[in-house]
């Protein structure tokens, strides 16, 4: 699902093009604001394979041109290390790590080496019952880097609930969320509104960006995180469509074969589940999933019985962050 967070990646590279402090924030906040629906497009609240300890799922984008000048080359140009070692520096890659199952922390990682921008983070995810709801409280933070602008833009993340779960479940966001550039002192304050008990719409979103020590925002938007987004620039007063998802085509994913994969990537791992789900034989999904439970429990038993410390595959704590390689410093 965090992979999903770039299902547009050229409005994620695009924040580096950005001529001015204003105008990267804002295009911060629309790659935002724009990266929720692609990994919700459902409606009503499904059970997702729940990712075990040290599971990595590695995936790449190809964006506007960057096939063009791969077909102009007789031989592709790979970074050769990083996330994704395969990729060529025109794609965006995405490596995502579950470091810790109790508490459950994912944290993922995303670079673009010709842009020189780059993504990481960690989530926490809390789940409580509420009455006839779930709340799952998403605890951690996510920083947009721009090397060669020198900014950092800290991100935190809106509650998820999945509502209505005695009859027709059905999912959305709540809650206050705030990206922070202490270089330049611009700060967006956005609210994900829950539907009220009577009447009301779904999914709706506020957000106001303020300058440093600013009063007044320089930029509001307002609408729907699932549909529509509408912003105006307050000193002139023009008005933009900050995104329209019916008109916005998520970009494919890149994922190597499983045949390929290495025994804890993500589709390596579920890869008996998965075949049960698509034959529609939930007996069989079911069993293979307790079987791949059960090895985890096993695993756990034998590293506290021995006093072993679980090692992260790729992403290492306490910091959490990805330790970017050569490739794109």
């Amino acid at each position: 699902m965090y992979a999903d967070s770039f299902a547009h990646p050229d409005q994620f590279v695009k924040i580096v093009d950005m001529p001015t402090p204003k105008e990267r924030m804002v295009q911060v906040v629309r790659w935002y604001l724009s990266s929720y629906h692609a990994g919700r497009k459902s409606q009503v609240a499904k059970k997702p394979y729940n990712p075990v300890l040290g599971e990595v799922f590695r995936c790449h984008w190809d964006l506007d041109g960057a096939n063009d000048s791969h077909n102009s080359s007789t031989e592709k140009l790979e970074v050769g290390d990083g996330p994704v070692p395969w990729c060529s520096p025109e794609q965006l890659s995405f490596v995502a790590e579950q470091v810790s199952h109790h508490p459950p922390i994912s944290a993922f990682y995303a670079e673009h080496v010709n842009k020189r921008i780059q993504f990481d983070a960690w989530v926490w995810t809390k789940s409580k019952f509420l009455g006839l709801s779930i709340g799952v409280h998403n605890i951690g933070r996510g920083v947009v880097t721009l090397l060669d602008h020198g900014e950092e833009y800290t991100v935190t993340f809106p509650n998820g609930y999945g509502r209505s779960i005695l009859t027709v479940p059905w999912i959305e966001l709540g809650g206050s969320v705030c990206i922070e550039c202490p270089q330049t002192g611009h700060k967006a304050n956005i609210e994900f509104l829950t539907k009220p008990f009577y009447g009301g719409k779904k999914h709706r979103v506020t957000c106001e960006v303020f300058a440093v020590n600013e009063k007044k925002p320089y930029y509001t938007a307002q609408g729907e995180w699932n549909t529509r987004m509408d912003g105006r620039w307050t000193e002139s007063g023009r008005t933009e469509v900050v995104f329209e998802v019916s008109s916005m085509k998520a970009r494919r994913k890149r994922v190597s074969p499983v045949s390929r994969q290495m025994a804890h990537e993500s589709r390596r791992v579920w890869r008996h589940v998965t075949a049960a789900l698509r034959a529609a034989d939930t007996d069989a999904a079911t069993a293979a999933k307790r079987r791949l439970e059960q090895t985890q429990r096993d695993q756990a038993k034998v590293r506290h019985d021995t006093g072993d410390k679980w090692i992260t595959q790729v992403i290492s704590p306490p910091i959490l962050r990805y330790t970017p390689h050569t490739t794109i410093g």
